[in-house]
């Protein structure tokens, strides 16, 4: 998933690239490209993994064994609804996990608001506020393209971003540490804000996360 992931970011950042990897091409055939297929370049860019994490243990096992990770929800759900429970649970689940995935991709990269233009890249990014909430943040994706270091997608107080509630109360507990937030990042000469109200936009900041306190003063 990282070299997938890193082939498709670095390839985004150039000022030519395929529109497999940029979601050019119309959606049905975009579709049927990033679901059933693969890219396999003559001379692909030299892609290093560190060590830190191609040798975690934890990594390898979730890559590894992610098919029967299903089983941890896949029997309880046969055991209490029987085949009707555990096809909409992990076969249905999965589908529209995944076409989900795909879709929020394809518009965020074709329609939607902009707040940044990166200079020099082949695609830019765009923000989709319907889907903010639903794709657990990655819907603001011109905000990730223009900080693509950055744990937090939602920038602004009116971009709701569950995935760094979520990382934001996790921080609280001390399970998550050395989150890198957009003043954390190099400067980047490319970037040019586009939008011109970032002056009256009240910008999201790490927050104390009550639950997550409660939680780490009883245990």
């Amino acid at each position: 998933m990282m070299k997938q992931h890193d082939l498709r970011d670095w390839a985004q950042r150039q000022k030519k690239c395929h529109d497999f990897l940029l979601h050019g091409s119309k959606i049905i055939k975009d579709g049927w490209w990033q679901l059933n297929c693969d890219l396999n370049l003559r001379y692909p860019p030299e892609f290093t993994i560190e060590d830190e994490v191609s040798k975690n243990r934890f990594y390898l096992f979730i890559e590894k064994y992610w098919l029967l990770q299903q089983l941890v929800i896949a029997i309880p759900l046969y055991l209490l609804g029987g085949i009707p429970w555990l096809v909409w649970g992990i076969s249905v689940r999965v589908v529209i996990s995944v076409g989900g995935h795909w879709l929020i991709g394809y518009f965020a990269h074709n329609h939607g608001q902009r707040t940044w233009t990166v200079e020099g890249a082949a695609v830019q990014g765009h923000n989709i506020r319907i889907a903010g909430f639903l794709s657990m943040g990655e819907a603001w994706h011109n905000n990730h393209h223009a900080y693509p270091g950055s744990a937090m997608l939602g920038l602004y107080k009116d971009e709701p971003d569950p995935g760094w509630w979520v990382l934001n109360a996790l921080h609280n507990l001390g399970v998550v540490k050395n989150v890198k937030l957009p003043k954390d990042l190099p400067h980047r000469s490319e970037l040019v804000a586009e939008a011109t109200d970032l002056e009256r936009r009240v910008e999201r900041v790490p927050e104390e996360c009550e639950i997550a306190n409660f939680i780490g003063r009883n245990t």
